[in-house]
């Protein structure tokens, strides 16, 4: 019997030029969709950009969303998220943006906890299942 080989791969983000550190923005593997924690910047130039936990929120979720559209996958194929707030007192305006994006899919896992993020105020990073091929 011949041993599975599993390939990981990475997924890039067609936005990202700058460096932001030593880690990948995706990485797939077995039909898995690993989404490393994305915040509040700009891509191209690695700058934080300031906003109001709404947009901040909104436009991590956009980020997020672009890199798994590189690996084939969509919104809907969250199974589970981890957010970062710096904050706590900004669930309930996190938690509406949040609901929003995800407003037309059946809601993934979530763990949401207050972090120190430095000048950001949300983080996230998210698990996907690439959908089987027909």
């Amino acid at each position: 019997m011949q041993p599975i080989k599993i390939v990981k791969k990475e997924i890039i983000d067609p936005q990202k030029q700058a460096a932001t550190g030593n880690y990948s923005s995706a990485i797939e593997m077995d039909g898995w969709v690993f989404v490393s924690g994305h915040g509040f910047l700009d891509m191209a130039t690695g700058e934080i950009l300031p906003g109001t936990i709404e947009e901040e929120t909104r436009l991590t979720l956009e980020n997020i969303e672009r890199v798994l559209v590189q690996a084939g996958c969509t919104r809907r194929d969250i199974v589970k998220s981890t957010c970062h707030l710096a904050d706590f007192e900004d669930f309930d305006r996190f938690d509406s943006t949040y609901g929003k994006f995800f407003a037309e899919c059946l809601l993934p896992a979530r763990t949401t906890v207050q972090s120190g993020l430095g000048s950001i105020k949300v983080e996230l990073d998210v698990i996907a299942k690439k959908a089987p091929q027909e």
